[in-house]
């Protein structure tokens, strides 16, 4: 089992900058791939990064490439997701996962909300 707790989320104005982190318990995460999606209101969960934790190797949705960057601290199993130049759009829950081949585990969710 893993546990995943997100924190760093918040209200900021558009154009301003959070970062998100998520900390993980129970099993180390070297064969796992950490992934942070977010669900807006009336609308689907979607995949907004993921990082392979063993090679570093990431992902990006095309909305927030270029903007969003997701790293992860081996020592204190912990993953990061730093958001700069945020927009209104980006205002949702967001989620940390993390899994092997799906993602099994999942986090309570962090409340992201841009005014503009």
């Amino acid at each position: 089992q893993v546990q995943l707790v997100e924190s760093g989320g918040g209200l900021v104005q558009a154009g301003g900058s959070l970062r998100l982190s998520c900390a993980a318990s129970g099993r180390t995460l070297s064969s796992y791939r950490m992934g942070w999606f977010r669900q807006a209101p009336g609308k689907e969960r979607e995949i907004v990064t993921a990082i392979t934790w063993s090679t570093g190797n990431t992902d990006y949705a095309d909305s927030v490439k270029g903007r969003f960057t997701i790293s992860r601290d081996n020592a204190k199993n912990t993953v990061y997701l730093q958001m700069n130049s945020l927009k209104p759009e980006d205002t949702a829950v967001y989620y940390c996962a993390a899994g092997k081949y799906v993602y099994d585990y999942w986090g309570q969710g962090t409340q992201v909300t841009v005014s503009s």
